[in-house]
């Protein structure tokens, strides 16, 4: 079984917790590849302002940026949360960007393109159920995918890349 640290950060307000609990309340199993994973997600709401963020990112293997589209504010501090994870998360931490309350279309001030520019992105909405699920299973299938590299035995190509698991994996993917 393989255990994946994952975290949510953003601005206030953007519904990083609504984001959580829409998909799980803090720790999921799921099944990709053949593999059980768990997913433990860590909610980073409460801490914005203090900056205490910076011990959370130890450990994260996948990290989710929310914005809120009715809040211009909050994509343009998307610059400010990368800059965070490149100072105190591990430099190959996946990331992903998630454009929430998508729902509300009509509320809508960040442009649709924005989000798609650096990170691989989601327009989601924790309310509508849009989305949310298919992002955190495309972050840990991101995450799975660089996995393999980091088995201690390297001796024999053929081992590390995870021996009779090739065949079926290719047959998935």
């Amino acid at each position: 079984n393989l255990l994946f640290k994952l975290l949510l950060i953003g601005d206030s307000g953007v519904g990083k917790t609504c984001v959580l609990f829409r998909f799980s309340d803090d720790s999921k199993t799921v099944e990709l590849q053949g593999k059980k994973i768990k997913l433990q997600i860590w909610d980073t709401a409460g801490q914005e302002r203090f900056h205490t963020i910076t011990t959370s990112y130890r450990g994260a293997m996948g990290i989710m940026l929310v914005y809120d589209f009715t809040n211009g504010k909050s994509f343009e501090n998307i610059s400010k949360w990368l800059r965070n994870i490149d100072e105190h998360a591990s430099e190959d931490v996946e990331r992903m960007l998630l454009g929430n309350k998508c729902d509300m279309d009509d509320k809508r001030v960040a442009n649709r393109l924005q989000g798609s520019m650096v990170l691989d992105f989601f327009e989601t909405s924790a309310k509508a159920n849009i989305n949310i699920k298919n992002a955190f299973l495309t972050l840990a299938e991101d995450i799975l995918r660089k996995t393999p590299a980091k088995e201690p035995n390297s001796e024999n190509v053929d081992t590390s890349s995870g021996g009779g698991v090739t065949g079926r994996k290719s047959k998935c993917c």
